[in-house]
């Protein structure tokens, strides 16, 4: 049965079927989904999962929306234009984790960096695996850049994405001059945060750190623009499984992820998520994969971070009932933005090249 071509292994289009410029769509149909997914990333990376009371929501959303959606809409328009899909997407959703991490706020690599937090109490456990030489925690850095990845990235592309008709989907939103424009609303947002004092709190990483995390994000961005992720792959006959799997799959990494303290718990975690990578991999080259699977998979994180909200504090105290509309106001926030994915993808028309031909490119 024909599919969406839209793949968590998105291949690039035949030549018909390739997105249409960004200029040739209306201005106002491009930048609608740059806003929603310039607010929805910084959200989804700091409120998503409890870290904020309700009233610290807008000053999020303002001062961290730069950094956080210029990021997200960079990598999605960089993989789009070169007619790549999630593969790319997410190693750069990587590249940003470890640069932010690890150059821009230098959380990955300050010991003291949640002591004026309510998650002060976590420094024992991130020393408990501390890589030797570079002095920073394993564990940390598998959350850090775990969450960027899945939190700050990916589930806010996913669902801006699912909202749009299957023919624009994998359409680039902006030209030369708005990447560029992006790309300079970037870079602004994350000096901000680099030199503000609660930011990056006056630490600056050792010569060898700062090496490192470079030389990691220069690896990881140049695996991610490697042509094999551009080339079309054939369809294959197997059988894939509901898209509900996929979700629970990626529910099951972020359970699993604190079934043991120290390193016996990072290689627990470092191990599911390569197992269930692979697999999602190998079932999104199926022929009946498609959007819906997709949107599972790029959204069980976010689920799973709103129903965990109840349980963690935000980083700052705040009054219990300003913690706890903040906690209600998650769970709406995500209700209704993957709810109402699900009900537009049922809603929309198949590709314009799935109607004429009834069958879907890889």
């Amino acid at each position: 049965m024909p599919t969406e071509p839209d793949p968590v292994t998105a291949d690039r289009p035949a030549a018909a079927d390739r997105p249409i410029a960004a200029d040739r769509l209306p201005l106002r149909r491009r930048l609608l989904p740059v806003l929603a997914l310039l607010l929805l990333a910084p959200w989804a990376a700091e409120c998503s999962w409890g870290g904020f009371a309700i009233d610290d929501f807008l000053p999020v959303l303002i001062f961290l929306g730069p950094m956080y959606g210029g990021a997200a809409i960079l990598i999605r328009e960089i993989a789009r234009h070169l007619g790549a899909g999630w593969p790319t997407i997410v190693l750069l959703a990587g590249a940003f984790g470890v640069l932010q991490a690890g150059l821009v706020d230098q959380s990955l690599f300050n010991p003291d960096y949640l002591d004026d937090t309510q998650y002060a109490d976590t420094r024992a456990a991130a020393e408990a695996t501390l890589v030797p030489g570079l002095e920073f925690s394993l564990r940390q850095a598998f959350d850090y850049v775990g969450n960027h990845i899945v939190l700050t990235i990916c589930a806010p592309i996913v669902l801006v994405e699912s909202f749009l008709g299957a023919d624009r989907r994998l359409r680039p939103w902006l030209g030369r001059p708005g990447l560029a424009m992006i790309g300079v609303i970037y870079l602004l947002g994350s000096l901000l945060i680099f030199s503000d004092s609660s930011g990056r709190k006056d630490f600056l990483a050792s010569p060898l750190q700062l090496t490192f995390a470079t030389v990691l994000v220069l690896a990881l961005v140049a695996m991610a623009l490697l042509p094999r992720w551009r080339r079309p792959r054939p369809a294959g006959v197997r059988r894939v499984p509901h898209p509900l799997w996929a979700a629970l799959l990626v529910v099951l990494v972020r359970i699993g992820a604190d079934l043991a303290p120290g390193w016996a718990g990072v290689a627990i975690a470092l191990g599911l998520a390569a197992a269930v990578g692979a697999l999602i991999v190998y079932w999104s080259s199926g022929n009946g994969w498609g959007q819906r699977h997709v949107l599972a998979a790029g959204t069980a994180g976010l689920v799973t971070a709103a129903a965990f909200a109840y349980l963690v504090p935000p980083y700052s105290p705040a009054s219990p009932a300003a913690a706890l509309a903040g906690d209600v106001a998650v769970t709406v926030i995500t209700a209704t933005l993957v709810l109402g994915a699900w009900w537009r993808l049922r809603a929309s028309p198949p590709p314009t090249s799935q109607r004429a031909t009834s069958s879907h490119v890889r």
